[in-house]
């Protein structure tokens, strides 16, 4: 059937439905018939092939011919350790990778839109997978189109199809039957899944769903798409590869000088392999994935939902929030409190219905009004509140104004326009409602606006504005002519008052040395009033404003203002680049369609989870599940915690490889080969495994808002990263390696050597897991660190007395005194390295609080 070419008649009868929608019953049958509205999903991994995963390292190849060697050679023990470590080291990886991906599908599951559709009579929104053939779809700009529909009524509907067709430019849409041949770019009375209305309204049957949509049969020639790695990700790989590469040339001289030294070649090869592949933490990227995706799962839980990973790295480094006023900064409900006709000022309460400017005044604003009871935009609910508050019935009002056609309300013109039998009704920000104006509605009827009257009437908006009232202009006019030589009616004001919370949040984030931006569609008198009530003053910035500026003055203003009024989409992405081009990292807010390049264009887009349309959330980074700024500074705390946590236990794990290479080779120049490859796999396993995790998952640090933002052009392996490694690892290093000159000078059997120094290595390591988590700042304690701790000494003692594992790792079992002695060591060591610690707080950015990353130069405020 071709949908766009037959009668709408013929449609609906061919999918057994009406324009009123279908019953939940009905849409509850269909749904078991043909399936929920998405795209059947790419198999998905099986258990199996992410094990197998774990082993596709080119250096885990090389341990494995290692083992294959050892076996072959006589040296069963050896390859049997390898291999059994290997094995450990993939299951390990597996269940990180496991976590890590149903973490993700979750995310993915949390991310998915909603549509509104008729059921049983009434609008509904639901789930878009369970929009079904035969659905009425309600459409308004912003929203992302569920299914393919044949349109039954438009209003200046246009959408967005370049993800179908590639057409840059939106299409508009109209209701009627078209030629048969009319190509998929053309067909323009159907609209389509995964598009977006940019404009206008309508209402479209749907017809097809899931795979049986022009995207869905894209999606089934393209099959699934792998997701990214993150950059944090590709950073530590390239890393990881780089190491690898310059431990390999280490490691064989290494192998080198213990040959020359007497050992046999077959161990001088295996210690200088295993030496290699112990140095990359192979483990690190699933690490990094992991604590990643359970970050952004608690994080979801306090209303912050991430949709791209990559947004958390960034949240570490925003030092400027440009943030929406209505609903974010402020409560998003809306009460009007005072309002205005021709030489009468009044408030709800006082309102006399029986005089007909003050009854056509609320009238105007119940009728001219998108409101469907409670649900709508918060400022028209507030008109439909204030008609019922003055004795009006709203639903009685538009039953007996049935509205014939309609202008809908766009940000560039800001006013909107109902057209119904008798009369046009108008309404819109003050300014824009009198430019159409010609007269205004008195006592006595309709006069000719003078430039008196209209002087008085701009004076009293603003004086509403004054007081921090939202005012909107109202008026009546011609049907044939619904916007031209309108009758002025009055204003309403009302109020939306900042949210409690917000004022400390943003002194909150202030501190954290970001500035924040207030950026509202509102007047200039409005934004400066909400801005001083939550502690953002000075001169305000209009769009006009933004306009005449050069970019260069542009730059200026927005480091020295932080109020932005009047502004209109456009301007938010003048604002975003000109503050990027300074060098800040911006978060911007939006809920709007035309908000998504102002989001896109921000290194983290915030859309509202609660008011936002879909495009905006799918063009956002993280999406605000209450609509608050708090959460806001919530997220930014949260993601800060995850990156000093990635950062400690990278910092962990890559001062530990730089020991384990620094004593290996000292150690091997003096023929000395105190850590053999079969110990050296097992420390890379311990300190991997458990401790790595539960340092991942460590609480925030106390002044994890107290630091200035870190310089995301630097990434994670920043000045203080290197000086972290070498500093812990030269401390550790030097201690070591006087143990092990006391240890030969003593005379000691290397059997009992190779013990101490495997002992002692573990438990220092397993030290500076608490000096590492303290560099940040003073989190709290963290009892899953303390269980993996336990868990890893207890397979520590397991290898040191128990008599197979004894001689499979040939060492021998220590005594108190030998325990004296790694306890003495461990000090010694810790000495130092608290010591490096104090020294990198020490000469940190922002007086010793900025230890993770270093700041971002701050620039002026």
């Amino acid at each position: 059937m071709a949908e766009h070419n037959v009668e709408l008649a013929t449609l609906l009868g061919d999918l057994d439905a009406d324009e009123s929608g279908l019953s939940s019953e009905e849409a509850a049958r269909r749904l078991e018939e043909h399936g929920r509205n998405e795209f059947v999903e790419g198999e998905r991994r099986r258990l199996v092939d992410i094990f197998v995963a774990q082993f596709q390292s080119a250096l885990i190849w090389v341990l494995i011919a290692a083992a294959v060697v050892a076996a072959v050679v006589g040296h069963g023990v050896d390859a049997a350790l390898i291999m059994g470590i290997v094995i450990l080291n993939g299951i390990f990886g597996f269940v990180q990778d496991y976590r890590a991906e149903e973490s993700l599908r979750a995310l993915r599951e949390l991310a998915a839109p909603t549509a509104t559709v008729l059921r049983d009579g009434e609008q509904v929104e639901i789930p878009s997978p369970e929009v079904v053939p035969g659905d009425v779809l309600v459409l308004t700009a912003g929203d992302a189109v569920s299914a393919d529909a044949r349109l039954l009524k438009a209003t200046d509907l246009a959408a967005d199809e370049a993800a179908l067709t590639g057409e840059s430019l939106p299409q508009s849409k109209e209701a009627a039957v078209l030629p048969t041949d009319t190509a998929v770019a053309d067909r323009d009375n159907l609209v389509y899944k995964q598009t977006t209305v940019v404009r206008g309204s309508g209402r479209a049957v749907v017809y097809a769903t899931g795979m049986d949509t022009q995207v869905g049969a894209i999606a089934a020639e393209l099959g699934t798409v792998e997701e990214r790695e993150t950059p944090l990700q590709r950073d530590l790989d390239k890393f990881g590869r780089r190491v690898g590469l310059g431990v390999l040339v280490l490691a064989a001289i290494i192998g080198g000088v213990l040959v020359t030294g007497g050992a046999s070649l077959i161990r001088a090869g295996l210690t200088a392999i295993s030496l290699a592949v112990a140095a990359v933490p192979e483990g690190l990227p699933a690490v990094v994935t992991l604590t990643l995706a359970l970050g952004v799962r608690r994080m979801a839980d306090q209303n912050a939902l991430v949709r791209k990973l990559p947004a958390v790295e960034s949240l570490g480094s925003v030092d400027v929030v440009a943030t929406d006023k209505t609903g974010t900064v402020t409560e998003g409900q809306m009460t009007v409190t005072k309002a205005w006709v021709h030489e009468n000022e009044f408030t709800p309460d006082e309102a006399d219905i029986d005089d007909e400017r003050q009854r056509l005044l609320f009238e105007i604003g119940a009728v001219c009004n998108d409101a469907a009871g409670e649900n709508g935009d918060p400022t028209e609910v507030a008109l439909v509140e204030s008609a019922s508050a003055v004795g009006l019935d709203p639903k009685a009002l538009r039953e007996d104004r049935p509205r014939t056609d309609e202008v809908p309300f766009s940000s560039e013109r800001r006013r909107m326009a109902t057209v119904h039998d008798e009369r046009s009704f108008v309404k819109g920000a003050p300014e824009t409602v009198l430019e159409q104006s010609t007269q205004v509605l008195t006592a006595d009827g309709p006069v000719a606006l003078d430039d008196e009257t209209r002087e008085q009437i701009q004076t009293t908006a603003d004086g509403f504005a004054d007081q921090a009232l939202r005012v909107l202009g109202f008026a009546y006019g011609d049907p044939a002519a619904p916007e031209s030589d309108l009758v002025f009616v009055g204003l309403q004001g009302m109020q939306d008052p900042p949210r409690p919370e917000v004022r400390d949040a943003i002194a909150q984030t202030k501190d954290a040395g970001i500035a924040v931006k207030l950026i509202t569609g509102d007047n200039r008198r409005t934004a400066a009033v909400i801005g001083e009530q939550v502690g953002l003053s000075g001169e305000v910035v209009t769009g006009n404003d933004v306009d005449a500026m050069e970019d260069g003055e542009l730059k200026d203003a927005v480091e020295t203002h932080d109020v932005f009024a009047r502004v209109l989409p456009e301007h938010k992405v003048a604002i975003c680049r000109a503050l990027q081009a300074n060098g800040h990292t911006v978060a911007m807010t939006g809920d709007g369609v035309n908000d998504a390049p102002a989001l896109k264009h921000a290194d983290v887009g915030i859309s509202m989870g609660e008011r936002g349309t879909e495009v905006a959330k799918q063009a956002s980074d993280l999406v605000l599940l209450d609509d608050n700024y708090a959460t806001i500074a919530t997220a930014i705390r949260n993601g800060r915690t995850i990156f000093d946590n990635i950062w400690k236990f990278v910092a962990y794990l890559l001062s530990a490889n730089f020991t384990e290479v620094m004593l290996v080779f000292i150690a091997s120049l003096f023929g000395l080969l105190v850590l053999p490859p079969a110990q050296l796999l097992w420390i890379n396993l311990l300190t991997d495994g458990l401790p790595a995790v539960a340092l991942g998952v460590d609480p925030e640090s106390g002044d994890v808002m107290d630091r200035p933002p870190r310089d995301r052009s630097l990434g994670i392996l920043d000045p203080q990263m290197l000086r972290t490694i070498g500093g812990l690892g030269a401390s550790s290093t030097v201690v070591m390696l006087g143990l092990v000159y006391w240890l030969v000078t003593s005379g000691s059997s290397t059997e009992y050597i190779v013990s101490m120094v495997f002992t002692a290595f573990v438990v220092v390591e397993f030290a500076k897991l608490y000096v590492v988590r303290w560099i940040p700042g003073h989190p709290e304690p963290n009892r899953w660190l303390a269980v993996a701790v336990a868990t890893s000494l207890l397979l520590q003692l397991a290898v040191l007395y128990f008599g197979p594992l004894q001689r499979a790792f040939e060492v021998v079992p220590l005594t108190l005194a030998d325990w004296g002695v790694v306890g003495l060591t461990t000090l010694l060591t810790t000495i130092p390295m608290t010591g490096v610690v104090w020294l990198l707080r020490k000469r940190a950015p922002g007086n010793g609080k900025q230890a993770v990353g270093e700041a971002r130069p701050q620039q002026a405020d």
